[in-house]
């Protein structure tokens, strides 16, 4: 993840997905599985961002056995040196065919330690893979995806809202103290706008945390 670049040098420009807009996107990228005969038997859903858009799918193609395999990687906007899967899979996968789902093929370091670790429990017929969205500079191309991004930049996925305005606006100088002046820094910093709601909440939820920290 590059987060250095935006559009003064302040932060990375950031876009805003709305459930409609993500609902369309899973809406796509079900139909592109489809229309390619690929049937997946076992649907795995990369913890958390693809956990939405696996539901979707498996909705729309009819599949039911849906699971989930974690790996921590992100905090927010701030990639963690380390890609890690905690929880190992254990169900058995010898000769059924996989799709991995998440939101983004970012940097493409998730799905290949997925691929890793799935190489050391077992051997599938098949594994695809699919996400939201593929971001050009990844390393890792997925085989199906709804959108291609070109120009690098930080999505903020409806789900993952709270977390990745909790992440910008911690490393804000001066901090904001109100809706407005949130909503400013957003705007001038990451080219962002997102409902005045949704900064109300991550400005309560942050006075909550601090008035609850134990002082060193």
């Amino acid at each position: 993840m590059k987060t250095e670049k935006s559009n003064d040098g302040a932060g990375p420009r950031c876009e805003a997905v709305s459930w409609i807009r993500f609902h369309r996107l899973a809406r796509d990228l079900a139909f592109r599985i489809r229309d390619s005969g690929f049937r997946p038997d076992l649907i795995l859903a990369i913890s958390r961002g693809g956990y939405p858009p696996a539901r979707i799918i498996s909705d729309y193609l009819d599949i039911f056995d849906l699971v989930g395999i974690k790996v921590e990687h992100y905090h927010g906007t701030r990639k963690e040196r380390l890609v890690r899967i905690p929880y190992p899979l254990t169900i058995p996968i010898d000769g059924r065919r996989l799709l991995l789902v998440d939101d983004v093929s970012d940097s493409g370091d998730t799905f290949e330690a997925v691929m890793h670790h799935l190489a050391s429990q077992g051997t599938p017929a098949v594994i695809r893979s699919a996400t939201l969205h593929h971001k050009s500079s990844s390393r890792f191309t997925p085989d199906y995806y709804a959108e291609k991004v070109s120009d690098w930049h930080w999505i903020v996925y409806p789900w993952a809202m709270v977390e990745d305005l909790t992440s910008l606006l911690r490393r804000m100088e001066p901090r904001p103290e109100t809706v407005e002046q949130f909503a400013a820094a957003l705007l001038r910093r990451h080219d962002l706008r997102l409902p005045r709601q949704a900064l109300a909440d991550v400005l309560d939820l942050e006075r909550e945390r601090a008035a609850t920290r134990t002082p060193p």
